[in-house]
């Protein structure tokens, strides 16, 4: 019997390999993107040691700033027969920057990797994907309150969420089901690429101290959700968000 097979994009790090290890635990087979190759290898191998055979584990090239991937992965995909039963398109960026401060560059680079990135190559993914699947973008509370600087970020994550809607009419013949992750403030490497210092990122989590949960979230604090948004559970689902912030939004 064939194992239930997973696509985790952007899974080097952050919520991406907490989910990796997640779902390789639970015993599904985990193919998992990374932006460098050396980056991969590591990975890959720290996801070894939680899979029960090597071949649970696999980590391809992808980069959703460039579009020749788009085509690359599902071509890889289908060369070694592998058919999908749940993705999560994890893969993104945060830039925070005030709009009036954007360049035509900052604006594209985001909607890019957050946007245009993961439409094409959940639309690439269409001859690799099984009947039924669920498909999970992790999108953002911004889409759903304001924060200076997030502008870009935030109309990013909108963007898919509205594009999803029509595909969930678009395929439903297909079987696909799309729904959304919406995390709140989450402890990642997402900070120090956006360019906060270790001093910053603590004056964030010491920010937090207001809200119910009075802190940061952590990657494994979503695993839950990705489980039943990925699971039977959700089978009747469309659209649909799950939230985990940590009350951020009360």
């Amino acid at each position: 019997m064939s194992l239930p097979t997973i696509l985790i994009t952007g899974a080097t790090a952050g919520i991406g390999l907490a989910a990796a290890k997640h779902y390789l635990t639970q015993g599904w087979k985990v193919i998992f993107t990374g932006r460098n190759e050396d980056k991969i290898a590591t990975v890959e191998n720290q996801l070894l040691a939680c899979a029960s055979h090597p071949s649970q584990v696999l980590g391809l090239l992808c980069d959703s700033s460039v579009p020749a991937h788009f085509e690359s992965l599902p071509e890889e995909l289908k060369a070694q027969d592998i058919k999908l039963d749940a993705v999560i398109l994890n893969a993104g960026v945060f830039y925070p920057k005030p709009f009036a401060d954007n360049e035509l560059s900052d604006l594209n680079t985001t909607m890019l990797i957050n946007f245009t990135g993961p439409a094409m190559l959940l639309q690439r993914l269409l001859p690799v994907i099984n009947n039924p699947c669920s498909v999970v973008y992790v999108s953002s509370i911004a889409v759903q309150r304001a924060f200076a600087g997030a502008a870009s970020y935030a109309a990013s994550k909108a963007a898919f969420e509205a594009l999803a809607a029509t595909l969930n009419l678009e395929w439903s013949d297909r079987g696909v089901r799309i729904n959304h992750l919406r995390p709140g403030v989450t402890h990642t490497e997402i900070q120090n690429k956006a360019g906060m210092s270790e001093q910053q990122i603590a004056e964030l989590n010491a920010g937090l101290s207001s809200i119910p949960l009075g802190r940061m979230l952590q990657a494994t604090e979503m695993l839950a959700s990705l489980d039943f948004l990925t699971g039977e559970g959700s089978t009747a689902m469309r659209g649909a968000h799950i939230t985990v912030d940590g009350g951020y939004c009360l």
